[in-house]
């Protein structure tokens, strides 16, 4: 694991306990999926690169428009899906022909794959990288090492 992934998941490890709470972004207070990525970044970067947009929990999937997608593109440094490590921002599609909406951070890698997430429902956890998880990643990136 790099420096700067140990960094990363650290930082999110963090925000567990955190309850889930939509369109947040406040430690300890609550978060979403989205909000947990702005907090890291805060956390390990600075300022955010750009403010958030006031977002449904349909994530524009009546338009179909891979909004956070576009977002993770312009701010994370895109990976291969086949190359994973601690530290990765996973972007996931929750359902097949729906639109790219759940992130989390991935943790432990390999068989005993994890992840830190905010989850509706549950806040902020550590979740088991399972199968079904695992095939929902649609596309994987990492946080850069500072902002330009």
């Amino acid at each position: 694991m790099s420096g700067h992934g140990k960094v990363v998941i650290a930082v999110a490890r963090q925000w567990i306990g955190t309850p889930y709470v939509h369109q947040a972004s406040s430690k300890g207070a609550g978060t979403d999926c989205l909000g947990l990525l702005r907090g890291v970044w805060r956390d390990v970067l600075g300022n955010e690169p750009e403010q958030a947009p006031a977002y449904s929990m349909d994530w524009s999937e009546p338009q179909g428009e891979e909004r956070l997608w576009n977002a993770a593109m312009r701010h994370f440094l895109k990976k291969p899906l086949d190359t994973e490590a601690s530290g990765d921002v996973l972007l996931f599609r929750m359902r097949s022909g729906g639109v790219a909406k759940h992130l989390g951070i991935a943790a432990n890698v390999g068989v005993s794959g994890s992840f830190v997430h905010a989850y509706s429902g549950h806040g902020v956890v550590e979740s088991p990288l399972s199968a079904p998880w695992r095939r929902r990643i649609v596309a994987r990136f990492q946080f850069p090492k500072e902002i330009n």
